[in-house]
C-alpha cells in the first residue's frame, strides 16, 4: 500500500508529519544464517530461512520501508519458518546470534543469540508497519497548506481497523512472546522492546483509534452527547494508561523523550474534549448548580486545550524534528468551540461560579467500559518443512553434533 509518514523514513529532505506516531522501526541486518545453522538442520530449511531474512533486509531498505504489504508477506513467510528454530527438540535456541538495526539512522541495536528475540523483532517490525500504514490513510497525498484537513470517512474507519491490528501484534508480544525470553536476556532488550515501551505503544493505537471514532461521531447526525462524552473519557482512560506504561522505562534510549511528550499531547487533547462533553450535557440540568459544574467544565477544557497546544509544540520539537497535522477530526471542532464555549457560559454564569468559589470542586469525570479491544493474533503455523524426515541426511543425529561442539569448545 502507499508510501508511509513515519517520522523515520530514512531519507528525509523535508520535516515529516506525524497523525499516529510510529516510535521506532527496526530492520534485521544482512547476515549468513546457512553458516550457522550447517548441518543441524536440512541445507534447503536453512537456505529458506536466510533468504526470506535477507529479503526483508533488501526490500525494506530498498523501499524506505514503504512496501508494506510485500513486507508483511515476507515476514509472515519468515516467521512461519522461524518459529522452527524454537522448538526444544531442536535444541537449537541459542545457537546463534539475530542483529537487527534502527531504520532511520542505520546503526545496529541489538545483537542476541535468542531465537524468541527474533520472533519478538519480527512481530514487533509487523506492528510498526501497521503503525506507518494507518498514518499515511490519514495524511492525504493531496493536502496543501491551506490549514484544513479532508480525510474520507473509510479511510478514517480502515486507520480504525489497523490500529486495532497493531495492538494486536504488540499485546502478543507482551503476552506470549516475552515470556519465553530468559529474564537475564530481557534486561539487555532494545528500549523499543521493554515490556512498558510495547504496552504503551499497544493502548496508545486503542487511543488513537477512539479518537478518529469520536471524530466520525462529531460528523453524524445520529451520535448522541452521552456516545461522544463516553469516547473522549474512553480516549483519556487509554492515553492515561499509555502514560504510565511509558513513565516507569528509560528515556534516555530511542525516542523515549519524544514518544512521552505524544503521550501526553493527545492526554491532554482527551481532557480536554471529555471535560467540554461533560460540561455540556451537565449544563442541560435546571438547577443553577449544574450550569456552575458546567461552567467548571468548560474552563477547564479551555486550560487542557491551551496546554496540549504547547505539549504538541514540544513534541513536534523534540528529536526528531517533525509537524503535527492542522487540526483534524474532533480536533477540528474543539479548537473553535471549547474557546467559545468557555468564553459565551462564563459570561452567562460566571457570577454565579463566583459566588461559590472555593466551595465548588472540578467534577470527576464518568468512568466507562473500554470499547476497543486489540485484535487477537497468533503466529503462523509452522512451515511444513520441518515435518520431514531430513533430519537423517545431516550425516549424524542432531544431538551427537551438538555434543561433539560441546566436548571440541572445552578442548
Amino acid at each position: 500500500m502507499g508510501c508511509t509518514h513515519s517520522m523515520y523514513k530514512k531519507k528525509k529532505s523535508t520535516i515529516h508529519e506525524v497523525v499516529v506516531l510510529t516510535p521506532s522501526i527496526r530492520i534485521p541486518v544482512q547476515s549468513d544464517l546457512q553458516r550457522s545453522l550447517k548441518g543441524l538442520i536440512p541445507k534447503d530449511l536453512a537456505d529458506k530461512l536466510s533468504s526470506l531474512r535477507n529479503q526483508i533486509v533488501l526490500v525494506a531498505e530498498d523501499t524506505d520501508g514503504s512496501a508494506i504489504a510485500e513486507l508483511r508477506r515476507a515476514l509472515n513467510e519468515y516467521l512461519s519458518v522461524l518459529i522452527g528454530l524454537t522448538k526444544k527438540e531442536y535444541g537449537l535456541e541459542g545457537l546463534m546470534e539475530f542483529k537487527w538495526k534502527n531504520f532511520e539512522d542505520g546503526r545496529q541495536d541489538s545483537s542476541i543469540a535468542n531465537v524468541w528475540f527474533e520472533v519478538l523483532s519480527s512481530v514487533h517490525f509487523m506492528a510498526m508497519l501497521t503503525l506507518s500504514e494507518a498514518d499515511s490513510l490519514l495524511i492525504p497525498k493531496d493536502h496543501s497548506d491551506s490549514g484544513f484537513r479532508v480525510v474520507s470517512s473509510d479511510s478514517k474507519r480502515e486507520a480504525v481497523d489497523l490500529l486495532i491490528k497493531a495492538s494486536g501484534y504488540l499485546e502478543f508480544c507482551v503476552r506470549q512472546i516475552l515470556p519465553q525470553i530468559p529474564f537475564e536476556t530481557r534486561k539487555v532488550l532494545p528500549h523499543d522492546l521493554q515490556e512498558g515501551v510495547l504496552e504503551a505503544i499497544a493502548i496508545q493505537a486503542l487511543g488513537q483509534g477512539t479518537e478518529i471514532q469520536l471524530g466520525l461521531a462529531v460528523e453524524s447526525q445520529k451520535a448522541t452527547l452521552s456516545v461522544k462524552r463516553r469516547l473522549a473519557c474512553e480516549q483519556l482512560i487509554y492515553f492515561t494508561q499509555a502514560y504510565h506504561c511509558l513513565s516507569g522505562c528509560d528515556f534516555n534510549q530511542g525516542h523515549g523523550k519524544k514518544h512521552l511528550r505524544f503521550i501526553k499531547w493527545k492526554f491532554l487533547e482527551s481532557k480536554a474534549a471529555a471535560y467540554y462533553y461533560h460540561g455540556l450535557i451537565l449544563d442541560k440540568g435546571n438547577e443553577p448548580s449544574c450550569h456552575i459544574v458546567a461552567v467548571s467544565c468548560f474552563l477547564a477544557a479551555d486550560e487542557l486545550l491551551a496546554e496540549s497546544k504547547k505539549a504538541c509544540l514540544s513534541f513536534c520539537l523534540a528529536a526528531p524534528v517533525t509537524r503535527a497535522p492542522p487540526p483534524w477530526g474532533v480536533m477540528k471542532l474543539l479548537h473553535l468551540k471549547i474557546p467559545e464555549v468557555a468564553s459565551k457560559k462564563y459570561q452567562m454564569y460566571g457570577y454565579l461560579l463566583e459566588q461559590e468559589k472555593g466551595l465548588q470542586a472540578l467534577p470527576d469525570l464518568p468512568e466507562f467500559q473500554l470499547s476497543l479491544h486489540p485484535d487477537d493474533y497468533e503466529l503462523p503455523e509452522i512451515d511444513p518443512a520441518w515435518d520431514t524426515k531430513n533430519w537423517e541426511t545431516l550425516g549424524q543425529p542432531l544431538k551427537e553434533h551438538l555434543r561433539d561442539n560441546d566436548e571440541n569448545s572445552t578442548d
